[in-house]
């Protein structure tokens, strides 16, 4: 089983930043948090990367309720997506796939739960076109 559904857009890289966005919006999720991977390199170790973003995304309801659930949840949350620069030019985009990520709990509610979650990240992640 895979971790992540992705898809490649031939676009610039903040331009990708700003369509994954708006999709993750239209599924319900907002951005908690942006780590700026290229820049935190070279501020913390002088290394050069490429550009590279983790967007923590959140649905706050769907949050509430896993939370509810399962109250160390919250180790796995939020759902992280990655848009990164491909050497070739294109852009990636990936999002975690809860289910995948939440095998090791044994809380059938929870899984439903994540397969929702999934369900929202896979269409916002497949609604991106470059």
């Amino acid at each position: 089983m895979t971790y992540y559904f992705n898809t490649t857009l031939t676009t610039a890289f903040e331009d990708a930043v700003a369509r994954t966005v708006l999709a993750l919006k239209a599924e319900g999720f907002g951005i908690i948090s942006d780590i700026d991977v290229q820049k935190t390199l070279q501020e913390k170790i002088g290394v050069a990367f490429r550009p590279y973003r983790i967007l923590g995304a959140c649905n706050p309801k769907l949050a509430h309720e896993a939370l509810q659930l399962e109250d160390k949840i919250g180790t796995m949350l939020p759902c992280n997506v990655v848009v990164q620069a491909l050497a070739d030019g294109n852009v990636e985009i990936a999002a975690i796939d809860p289910v995948a990520s939440m095998q090791a709990v044994d809380n059938l509610r929870l899984k439903e739960a994540a397969a929702d979650v999934g369900q929202r990240l896979k269409r916002a992640i497949g609604s991106i076109v470059g």
